[in-house]
């Protein structure tokens, strides 16, 4: 990775922080985590997916992070389950 890629990724990845402060306190802690995580290793197409999914309501995503409501495609409903099992793994650790 050259350093203008490098300070590109690092760019996109601070608006992504910002951009998953949300008004949910509980949607922050898991948003962020998986930009900290998982962004940079998912498949592009969960990057794209991920991207598109901080443009919904707070109260759409946290239904399909709870399970009250199916996300529309099996992309996104993918990316919700990794983003809901790493905080679900990290919760039985401790």
């Amino acid at each position: 990775m050259t350093a203008s890629e490098s300070q590109e990724l690092g760019q996109e990845l601070g608006k992504l922080r910002w951009r998953c402060r949300r008004g949910m306190k509980e949607l922050d802690v898991l948003l962020t985590r998986y930009v900290e995580e998982q962004f940079c290793d998912a498949p592009a197409a969960h990057q794209a997916a991920f991207r598109e999914l901080l443009e919904a309501q707070d109260t759409v995503i946290y239904a399909y992070c709870l399970g009250q409501e199916p996300p529309p495609t099996a992309l996104l409903s993918s990316l919700i389950e990794r983003i809901t099992l790493s905080s679900a793994a990290d919760r039985s650790c401790r």
